[in-house]
């Protein structure tokens, strides 16, 4: 089986959630997140946590596998920069792309160190 590797942003309270599932799964998306967004770098999301480490109190970067031929349903997507690129799955289809991940979330950097 092929896989893509996605990263993804995330504060202290998603980490703990993803702990609760022994870095296996995605929590639910709340009502007001319609797309979950992994994305296509560890640069942007690098980027992503940084920017953010001041709404997140301590941000993480995890990296995932997911199964491609899931992945390849949805298109990648450019938003601002030509770097930046993520997925955007929507949130009724978290819970499959759970089910695709290949292995562990694995938590890669933190921030502040």
């Amino acid at each position: 089986m092929k896989t893509v590797t996605c990263y993804r942003p995330l504060g202290q309270k998603e980490l703990e959630l993803v702990k609760q599932s022994d870095f296996k799964r995605w929590p639910p998306r709340l009502p007001e997140q319609p797309i979950f967004y992994p994305v296509t770098s560890e640069a942007y999301a690098i980027e992503l946590t940084q920017w953010n480490v001041t709404d997140f109190g301590k941000g993480y970067v995890a990296r995932f596998e997911v199964n491609k031929a899931f992945m390849d349903r949805f298109p990648i997507k450019t938003v601002g920069a030509k770097r930046h690129t993520e997925w955007w799955v929507p949130a009724e289809e978290l819970e499959a792309l759970n089910d695709n991940i290949v292995g562990h979330i694995d938590i890669i950097r933190e921030y502040p160190q």
